[in-house]
């Protein structure tokens, strides 16, 4: 991976098509039978939550092959406090430069921005392989929980990352995730015809 032959930048309406088209070529069979992440993007960008600084492409010799955009969510606090955090995803690389380190740069960009912005602290669901090389942990083990687990069961997958140290010192609570993020699956069905046709495929590993 040669750095110089790289740009991220913010994305523009321009973009749109493309984008959609990458993450859905990203997530296609990945976690379900076909995807539906190009239509969660899709609805994203209009969503009040939408953090327009970084929604992000990452350009490899003047063509997209990721992006990744934010969503601006908060932290139900157990002592009362409202505490405002962010989330991302999708996050995609194109599936001919996956596991070579794109998408680690393009993550570690973002969340530098996200801190000069004034971020406090990120909230996800993902795997802690790929986050934990990044400073996610569990988010369980610091007491913070998302909405709907009960009280005291730890998810492996709902993941943290404190962007300024010390911001959630002594905080446990609740995080519920951006509305936006609920699909649903006839409008998703319909936005996916829009694309050229592939093939849904049952696999092993796929969460739905």
């Amino acid at each position: 991976m040669h750095q110089e032959d790289l740009i991220i930048r913010r994305e523009t309406p321009a973009d749109y098509d493309a984008i959609e088209a990458l993450t859905r070529e990203a997530f296609w069979n990945v976690y379900r039978p076909g995807c539906t992440e190009h239509y969660v993007l899709h609805v994203l960008r209009g969503d009040p939550a939408f953090v327009p600084e970084l929604d992000l492409v990452l350009e490899k010799d003047g063509r997209p092959i990721g992006h990744i955009m934010y969503m601006r969510a908060v932290l139900a606090a157990d002592d009362g406090r409202t505490l405002p955090v962010m989330t991302f995803g999708p996050i995609s690389i194109h599936p001919d430069l996956q596991r070579r380190g794109y998408g680690k740069l393009l993550l570690e960009r973002s969340m530098e921005e996200a801190r000069a912005l004034g971020t406090g602290a990120l909230c996800i669901e993902g795997n802690i392989a790929f986050y934990g090389k990044s400073g996610f942990v569990v988010a369980g083990n610091r007491g913070i929980r998302c909405f709907g687990e009960p009280e005291g069961e730890i998810s492996p997958y709902f993941l943290l990352k404190e962007l300024k140290e010390g911001f959630l010192d002594g905080v446990t609570g609740v995080y519920r995730t951006p509305e936006g993020y609920f699909v649903d699956e006839e409008k998703a069905g319909a936005f996916d015809r829009k694309f050229p046709p592939k093939a849904k495929e049952k696999r092993p590993g796929q969460l739905f």
